[in-house]
């Protein structure tokens, strides 16, 4: 599915490849499209082994979507007279054109989940490249060699309104499988509980979605707003699929 990225109104367009089915190619991304974004560790391994390091991650979303060249060391090093919040402050007072649309992500102890719609062209795939410096910061501080993640990331474009509405609660419920391994199988103890984890989990875009204030400035949360109709329907398809997955609709 592709939009116009001068507004916000999808344009269903008709089946493309799947990217992901040619890792080792350049994606043949088109201003517009939406495309579903996912790594894992290498080995399954933990690839955010503290709060430090999902904090650098989430950084890196913000600002390294930009065609300029950002120094993250110089923006969060405790050096200096002017402290961390101050230089992050003035960085995103700075006019700047953003390389994607950044629609949601949710980040798990050993891989990401992103959607993201393509501004510019080639602006996945710069924007990606600048995110690879995350591997070098791990790699910094915990001392260690070679590549964190099994692979280059894989993409999967979104075809039409259907896997635009699964991908979005796909992408925000990962995180219910911390607390219930059988999640995926359609096997869940308290869905009601589920949900209320969900909604205090950290490291996703999910709670922005709901209301909350966790990452204002790292996603465009109009796009799916204007999608589903309000803050209030993005958190209702949330719940409808854990309804659905978990066999226990009316409970949620």
């Amino acid at each position: 599915m592709r939009t116009d990225p001068s507004g916000d109104r999808p344009r269903k367009t008709p089946a493309k490849i799947n990217a992901a089915s040619m890792p080792r190619k350049a994606r043949q991304l088109q201003v517009g499209d939406i495309v579903h974004v996912m790594n894992r560790g290498i080995e399954k391994r933990t690839i955010f082994l503290k709060n430090q390091d999902y904090s650098r991650f989430v950084l890196a979303l913000e600002f390294f979507n930009t065609k300029e060249e950002v120094n993250m060391w110089n923006l969060i090093a405790r050096a200096g007279s002017v402290p961390a919040r101050a230089r992050l402050d003035k960085q995103r007072k700075k006019n700047k054109q953003c390389i994607v649309d950044l629609l949601a992500f949710t980040l798990m102890p050993n891989h990401y989940h992103l959607i993201v719609r393509e501004m510019i062209n080639n602006g996945l795939a710069l924007f990606m490249k600048k995110m690879g410096g995350y591997s070098t910061y791990f790699n910094k501080q915990y001392n260690r060699v070679g590549p964190l993640f099994q692979s280059r990331y894989k993409t999967v474009i979104v075809n039409d309104d259907i896997q635009l509405a699964n991908v979005f609660s796909y992408v925000h419920t990962n995180p219910i499988e911390l607390w219930e391994p059988a999640w995926k199988e359609y096997k869940i103890n308290d869905a009601s509980r589920a949900m209320d984890r969900l909604e205090c989990y950290r490291w996703s875009s999910y709670r922005d979605y709901i209301g909350y204030s966790a990452f204002p400035y790292v996603t465009n949360r109009k796009f799916f707003q204007d999608f589903f109709g309000g803050l209030e329907l993005c958190k209702k398809t949330v719940e409808d699929w854990v309804a659905f997955k978990t066999k226990s609709i009316g409970k949620v």
